[in-house]
């Protein structure tokens, strides 16, 4: 099938550490704020630091809110003919854990509030939906939704797509990235040569997709991905598969290198992420250098979120015009990137934003002014 139409981000919305919506969030990237706390409830006999939420609500309450929002704003009547894309890693694991530990017993447990696709599920409860479907790679997970968003769109499926990024702070993964050895007990502090670690946290990001161009449009211009397969849960050192996804989605944007204006990185602030991410970044862009971000340090890593949330960041980058700083970079440790020092503004545009995951799973996206 033919691919021939243009796919538009026309709105969005977002709730993390960093900000109550998207506003918040920007606002807080680009003033650096303190937005990471130190928590000793997740690991046995220490303490991490995580990005956790202020809220009396359940993050489910909250995106049935953020979706009512979107109806009012969007002008859709409803969701009958949207398709739902669901991006999580975590799923309703953190619904789980609060059953067990609340009785020490599995009975309660409802098998549909579970797994991946528990938040479609949740959904699709309070709204009619044309259809769904829920991705779950880790790290990438939202990324990848927002690609098969793309794909659906241009190829004239459906009339708008509704992709939901979403994890919530787990006991599971909080422990499980502890055993990995790669959690700090500071914020993190991506690129730098004293790093420590990465910081868990927790969020949402919501994206309406469609054919139409509004005011204030984001065009979704290419999506890349690859697989390099190097370990279970360490990237190639070299970047082989970062530059391989990164190049992917420069090629079905048309676009090349000297296009891109500011990379939103993964940057997760583990020696191992770090290293290879900058070496595809320093391997792929040998002429013009476009300034090199991440903004993990403000939002911490939301894991599956993490892509909806940072393509929102890229979004408001465009509209703004402006780019983020790396916050806590103070040694650099890999030369030949142009990192983004303080926050500044620029002509922008095309951004790209990076998502890697878990067994060499990587998405690229490429985000562009509407023209």
């Amino acid at each position: 099938m033919k691919i021939n139409k243009k796919v538009y981000i026309n709105y969005f919305d977002s709730i993390s550490c960093a900000g109550n919506n998207s506003e918040e969030l920007f606002d807080s990237i680009c003033s650096k704020k303190d937005t990471i706390t130190v928590d000793s409830s997740y690991v046995d006999n220490r303490s991490v630091a995580i990005g956790k939420i202020k809220r009396d609500k359940d993050l489910n309450e909250i995106l049935t809110e953020r979706c009512e929002n979107l109806l009012t704003n969007s002008k859709l009547k409803d969701f009958s003919k949207t398709l739902l894309i669901i991006g999580s890693s975590v799923g309703g694991m953190d619904e789980t854990e609060k059953l067990f530990f609340k009785n020490k017993n599995y009975k309660e447990i409802n098998p549909k509030k579970h797994p991946v696709d528990a938040i479609s599920y949740f959904l699709k409860e309070k709204y009619k939906f044309y259809d769904d479907v829920s991705f779950s790679t880790a790290c990438t997970s939202s990324a990848n939704a927002l690609g098969y968003a793309k794909e659906v769109l241009s190829k004239g499926l459906y009339e708008n797509v509704l992709v939901v990024g979403i994890d919530a702070l787990s006991h599971t993964t909080v422990c499980g990235f502890s055993a990995l050895s790669v959690l700090s007990s500071k914020t993190c502090t991506p690129f730098d040569k004293n790093r420590e670690g990465m910081n868990v946290s927790e969020g949402f990001g919501i994206l309406l997709l469609e054919t139409i161009k509004k005011e204030n449009s984001i065009e979704l211009c290419g999506v890349g991905y690859s697989s390099d397969a190097h370990h279970m849960t360490q990237p190639h050192p070299e970047g082989l598969g970062a530059q391989k996804a990164m190049q992917n989605a420069l090629e079905n944007s048309c676009l090349n290198i000297n296009d891109i204006s500011y990379i939103n990185a993964h940057g997760t602030g583990t020696y191992a992420n770090d290293f290879a991410e900058l070496n595809a970044i320093k391997s792929l862009f040998t002429e013009k250098k476009p300034k090199v971000s991440s903004t993990k340090s403000i939002t911490g890593h939301t894991l599956g979120a993490a892509g909806a949330i940072e393509a929102i960041i890229s979004c408001m980058v465009l509209q703004k015009q402006i780019i983020p700083s790396n916050k806590g970079l103070k040694e650099i440790e890999i030369e030949g990137i142009n990192y983004s020092i303080e926050t500044i503004t620029s002509k922008i545009d095309y951004v790209i934003s990076n998502s890697f995951a878990f067994g060499g799973n990587n998405t690229s996206l490429i985000f562009g002014l509407a023209k």
